[in-house]
């Protein structure tokens, strides 16, 4: 059986509108649901970490390595690093515990 990939295509188009879309035609005014807007504020933070998560893991050879640059990583950044410091030390971690395990 011969499958189409336009029609894949055209689904994915259709279902990634929708989620987009529908929140802004179906929402009109300000939410004020403390609950819901705690809930929205940290979607991005946990969408981010979920993705983050198993990319660390395997960042290196070795997963020793991934979770003690995030161990440090996470020190670093609640001394109050910025991105570019944190990510150049937890990348530098990375490669000399690879090349130490």
């Amino acid at each position: 059986m011969k499958h189409n990939i336009y029609i894949y295509i055209l689904i994915m188009f259709g279902v990634s509108y929708l989620i987009r879309v529908l929140p802004l035609t179906l929402i009109r005014k300000k939410i004020t649901n403390k609950t819901i807007r705690s809930f929205l504020y940290y979607v991005p933070y946990v969408t981010l970490s979920v993705m983050l998560f198993p990319a660390i893991m395997n960042a290196g050879a070795n997963p020793i390595s991934g979770i003690a640059a995030l161990i440090i990583g996470i020190i670093m950044a609640y001394c109050g690093l910025g991105l570019f410091p944190v990510a150049i030390a937890v990348s530098v971690i990375v490669y000399i515990l690879d090349k130490i395990l």
